[in-house]
């Protein structure tokens, strides 16, 4: 229940906040009211925070530990929820907090959906990996691209799991830099592909620039407040670059290489996956959201992209055997 004193407070000023746009439920003097009564009622009496008050008090699991769910932050997720219980009472709809919905807390994770299925990404590529591994052999063409792919990926995805267990800006630095870094190898996968007959110095200059490329763009996201839209902007453009080069490698080689289907289906797919994020609704049952569901879509396209390399590599080793080696295997085509 609502103490008098906090309805008091919501009434007269939430309405003067709405009016100013400012909807989120971080910005409402309720919430900050709230939280501050918390945190000098429960976490401190001299401003010190105490981590063992937040365990005593709120009764953390094992797991609130681990993941270093301080007593500020039990206070913030505390009125998170009194917040959004005071607006569904008003039959107002339901805000976001520091640019997130609200989310229920299980195990610690403070969006559990998008971790397991990040996790479940993970698993995927690990397992696609080692797939490849068996059956296509080392001295295929675009044998170790295939890997730079996977290691980027598996990495990314551990990031992502990381983040949204717990959300530091540290950890959500690394998850945007490394989910671009995995955006930028499809890229570089696809140039690679296409130059993979070129002089070996052509291709080490390219892996050059791509590689310096992204190491500035790391330090910019590093310095300064995160800029969200331009992030997404660049990831939108990079991916678009990749998809293009592969729609017109698709288009050359469609009568000699019948599996440029499965990486036309990947593109297409992934495209109609991406979509889901142009949904914003509050979590289903506080748990799943437009982003989770994002993650979970991308975990059977895993699949299609292993296998699209797997095949590509095999019929190039044929090529490249049936010609008796690299001489006459240079002037084919792509």
């Amino acid at each position: 229940m609502l103490s008098l004193n906090y309805s008091a407070i919501f009434l007269l000023l939430v309405g003067a906040i709405t009016l100013c746009h400012a909807s989120n439920g971080d910005r409402t003097q309720f919430f900050h009211n709230c939280r501050q009564n918390c945190e000098r009622t429960n976490c401190s009496a001299d401003g010190l925070e105490i981590q063992e008050q937040a365990v005593n008090f709120y009764k953390q699991s094992i797991f609130d530990q681990i993941f270093q769910w301080s007593c500020a932050d039990e206070c913030q997720y505390g009125c998170m929820w009194r917040t959004v219980a005071a607006f569904a009472e008003r039959a107002w709809p339901i805000p976001q907090f520091y640019g997130k919905w609200p989310f229920l807390r299980m195990l610690g994770m403070q969006e559990p959906a998008s971790v397991i299925f990040s996790m479940l990404n993970f698993i995927m590529h690990f397992r696609m990996l080692r797939k490849f591994r068996r059956e296509v052999r080392p001295d295929s063409p675009c044998y170790m691209l295939a890997h730079i792919f996977g290691v980027t990926c598996l990495n990314g995805w551990i990031w992502s799991s990381i983040f949204h267990t717990r959300d530091f800006p540290l950890t959500e630095l690394l998850d945007y830099a490394f989910a671009y870094s995995i955006v930028l190898c499809t890229f570089y996968c696809m140039v690679m592909r296409m130059l993979h007959r070129y002089s070996l110095f052509l291709r080490g200059v390219i892996t050059l620039a791509i590689v310096s490329y992204y190491i500035n763009y790391f330090a910019y996201l590093s310095v300064g407040k995160f800029n969200y839209s331009f992030n997404m902007k660049v990831n939108i453009a990079t991916g678009v670059l990749s998809a293009l080069g592969w729609f017109i490698w698709c288009h050359r080689v469609r009568t000699r290489r019948p599996y440029f289907r499965r990486i036309l289906r990947f593109y297409i797919l992934f495209a109609l996956a991406m979509s889901l994020e142009l949904l914003d609704f509050p979590p289903i049952c506080w748990i799943l959201d437009a982003h989770a569901l994002w993650h979970f879509a991308t975990v059977p396209l895993v699949s299609l992209y292993y296998n699209f390399m797997i095949e590509d590599c095999r019929t190039l080793r044929k090529e490249k055997v049936l010609s008796g080696g690299y001489s006459s295997y240079f002037n084919k085509d792509i």
